[in-house]
C-alpha cells in the first residue's frame, strides 16, 4: 500500500484552538499509561509544549528531545532518572530515525519510487523495537506519552507499527497557520540553491524532500506556493539523479500553473538526462512559448537536439541563447561541442576558449578535456596533451582525460605512456575502459604488446 502526504485525513478537526483544548482535556483525564500522537511542525511542537506546561500545572510534564536516530526507545525511557515521577512525556525528534532509514534503503538498492512514495518494504529499527516492547511500555511506565511528529512520520507508525499506533488515546493535528505557512514556504522557495542540493548527502536530501512535501501538504497552503514548492522538490530529486520523480513533481506543478516556464524548462532537462530527448525538446519549446528570452531554455534545447544528431538545429538553438545572454560558460562550451560534431574544429576551439574565459571551475575539466579532443583533430598534438593535463589539474580523477591521453599515446606508438595513462583510467573506471580498450582502434598499434593485453584482461 502506498500513501501520499496529501491523502491526510481531512475529517480531523482543523481549528487549532478546538484541537488544543481537546488535547488538554485528554491529558488531564489520562491517568497512568497513555499514547497520543500529535501532527505538528518542530516549531509548533515547542510552542505546544510551552502552552501545555502552562495550562496543566498539576502534573509532572517532561520532554525527551531526540536529535539523532535511535533504535531502542524503550531503553532510553527506562534510563530516565525521574521516570517514576513523570505523568506526561513529550517526545520530539523521532523522525530522525526515519531519515536515517530512508538513507539505508537508498544505499541498499531501493528505487527512488520505493524510497519516497512509502511502499513500505521494510521497518525502521526503532519501530521494530516499539512493536516488540509495547506490552512492557504499558506495564512498566505510568506515563502518558505524547509523540510530536510531522505527517510522514505518523504515516510510518500507521503503516509499520499499526499495533502500537492502535493503542493511541488520541490523534491531534495542528497545521501551520496561514501566516507562518506563508513565511516558511517563502523562505524555502527563496533559499533554493541547486549547487547546494548537489552536495547534500542522501540523508540530508531526504530531510529536504520531506520538509518540502510537508509544506505542500499543509491544509492552508496556496496553489501558487504549492507550485513553487513542487518545482523546488523537482530540483532536489534531479540533484539526486531521481529524474522520474523530478518529472512527476514538475508535472504536478504544471497541473496548478500550466504557464510556469521554469517547470517546463526543468522538466526538459530531466527528460534529457533520461535520454528522452524528443520529449525534452517539446518541453523546451513549451518553456520558450511562454518566455522566449530564456537563454537557458535555448541552449538546453540545443543540447537535446545535439543528442538527437540534429547538429545544425542544435547550433541554431544555442546561438539564439546569445541574443539574451552572451556571457554564459555553458552556452559557449556546448557550442564548441556541437561545432566539433559538425567537424568545424577551428570554430569549436574558439568557442571552447571563450567558455574557458569564465570562472566555472567545477566544470572546467570537461571543457579542457574536449578542447584536447578538438586540438587532436586539428593535428596540434602537444597542445592537445596540455589540454588533457589541464583537465586533470581541475579534476585529477577525471577518467575520460586519462583515457584520451592513453589513446593519443597509443596512436604515437608510445607504449610506456599509453600503459601508464590507461592504467589510471582503468583504476578509476575498470569496467568501462577495459571494454573500450579491447575494441578501440586507437590502440591497434600496440595491441600485440603483452603488457597491454594483460592490462585490458584484468
Amino acid at each position: 500500500m502506498s500513501l501520499e502526504l496529501t491523502d491526510w485525513d481531512q475529517d480531523l478537526p482543523s481549528q487549532a484552538e478546538e484541537e488544543y483544548q481537546a488535547l488538554v482535556r485528554t491529558l488531564n483525564f489520562t491517568e497512568g499509561f497513555g499514547l497520543l500522537f500529535v501532527r505538528c511542525s518542530p516549531a509548533g511542537g515547542e510552542q505546544l509544549i510551552t502552552n501545555v506546561q502552562a495550562d496543566i500545572s498539576n502534573k509532572n510534564i517532561q520532554v525527551l528531545r531526540l536529535d539523532k536516530a535511535v533504535n531502542n526507545l524503550y531503553k532510553i525511557i527506562d534510563n530516565l532518572d525521574n521516570k517514576v515521577e513523570i505523568n506526561i512525556l513529550f517526545i520530539t525528534g523521532l523522525e530522525h530515525s526515519f531519515y536515517e532509514y530512508e538513507e539505508c534503503k537508498s544505499l541498499h538498492g531501493w528505487q527512488s519510487k520505493d524510497i519516497y512514495s512509502y511502499s513500505w518494504k521494510g521497518v525502521p529499527p526503532v519501530l521494530i523495537n516499539l512493536n516488540q516492547q509495547r506490552e512492557r511500555l504499558k506495564d512498566n511506565f505510568n506515563i502518558c506519552f505524547v509523540f510530536l511528529l510531522p505527517i510522514f512520520a505518523i504515516k510510518y507508525f500507521i503503516q509499520r507499527a499499526p499495533d502500537f499506533f492502535d493503542w493511541r488515546s488520541g490523534l491531534f493535528e495542528f497545521p501551520l497557520d496561514s501566516e507562518t505557512l506563508e513565511q516558511e514556504s517563502s523562505r524555502v522557495i527563496q533559499e533554493v540553491d541547486y549547487d547546494r542540493y548537489l552536495t547534500l548527502a542522501p540523508e540530508e536530501r531526504t530531510k529536504e524532500i520531506l520538509r518540502i512535501q510537508e509544506l505542500i501538504a499543509e491544509d492552508n497552503q496556496t496553489p501558487e506556493q504549492q507550485c513553487d514548492l513542487l518545482i523546488n522538490l523537482g530540483r532536489l530529486y534531479s540533484a539526486g539523479q531521481d529524474y522520474k520523480e523530478a518529472i512527476a513533481s514538475y508535472d504536478k506543478a504544471l497541473e496548478i500553473k500550466p504557464d510556469k516556464h521554469e517547470a517546463w524548462n526543468n522538466r526538459g532537462i530531466a527528460l534529457r538526462n533520461l535520454g528522452r530527448n524528443e520529449e525534452a525538446v517539446a518541453s523546451f519549446d513549451k518553456a520558450l512559448e511562454i518566455q522566449p528570452d530564456d537563454a537557458i531554455a535555448w541552449y538546453s534545447r540545443g543540447i537535446a537536439l545535439k543528442n538527437l544528431g540534429r547538429y545544425e538545429e542544435a547550433l541554431t538553438s544555442i546561438d539564439k541563447s546569445f541574443e539574451f545572454k552572451s556571457d554564459d560558460y555553458y552556452s559557449w562550451k556546448w557550442r564548441g561541442i556541437v561545432l566539433s560534431a559538425l567537424d568545424k574544429y577551428e570554430e569549436a576551439l574558439t568557442s571552447l576558449d571563450k567558455a574557458l574565459e569564465f570562472e566555472i571551475n567545477d566544470d572546467f575539466h570537461y571543457a579542457w578535456n574536449y578542447r584536447g579532443y578538438v586540438l587532436e583533430n586539428l593535428g596540434r598534438n602537444e597542445e592537445a596533451i596540455a589540454s588533457y593535463d589541464k583537465a586533470l589539474e581541475f579534476k585529477p580523477d577525471y577518467h575520460e582525460a586519462w583515457y584520451n591521453k592513453a589513446c593519443y599515446y597509443a596512436l604515437q606508438c608510445n607504449i610506456e605512456q599509453t600503459l601508464e595513462n590507461l592504467q589510471q583510467a582503468i583504476n578509476l573506471n575498470p569496467d568501462e575502459y577495459r571494454e573500450s580498450a579491447k575494441t578501440d582502434s586507437d590502440f591497434d598499434n600496440i595491441r600485440h604488446d603483452k603488457r597491454f593485453q594483460a592490462l585490458i584482461q584484468g
